[in-house]
């Protein structure tokens, strides 16, 4: 199976978690061709300043695997910044947030259950 690009409408979420700014989201697979294993697969992308705002996993855990573009992500706390082919988790219980420093920051994340 080949799910094509130009077949995903990309979606923007404005203050997501109560960050600035805004996200475009572009699902890569619904979950309910992930075998109810995943809560979300998506292509992210995030203008200079925009943020995914500080949150807490619960009942899941999520990846980010950084693409292009440089941010900075709150790990419970400990700010750190991350850049094209670095990997985040953050795991069922612990918080985090993502802001752009660059022009653009585009990622993937998944959500996966952790149960």
């Amino acid at each position: 199976m080949v799910t094509r690009n130009a077949d995903r409408i990309p979606q923007v979420a404005e203050h997501m978690y109560g960050g600035a700014g805004s996200i475009s989201k572009n699902i890569i697979q619904p979950p309910e061709m992930m075998y109810g294993k995943n809560r979300m697969f998506m292509h992210g992308t995030l203008e200079k300043g925009s943020e995914i705002g500080w949150h807490v996993h619960t009942g899941d855990g999520e990846v980010y695997y950084i693409l292009s573009g440089e941010g900075e992500f709150n790990d419970n706390g400990a700010v750190t910044t991350v850049k094209a082919g670095d990997v985040t988790w953050t795991p069922d219980g612990e918080g985090h947030s993502l802001k752009a420093t660059s022009d653009k920051l585009e990622f993937i994340a998944l959500v996966i259950y952790s149960a």
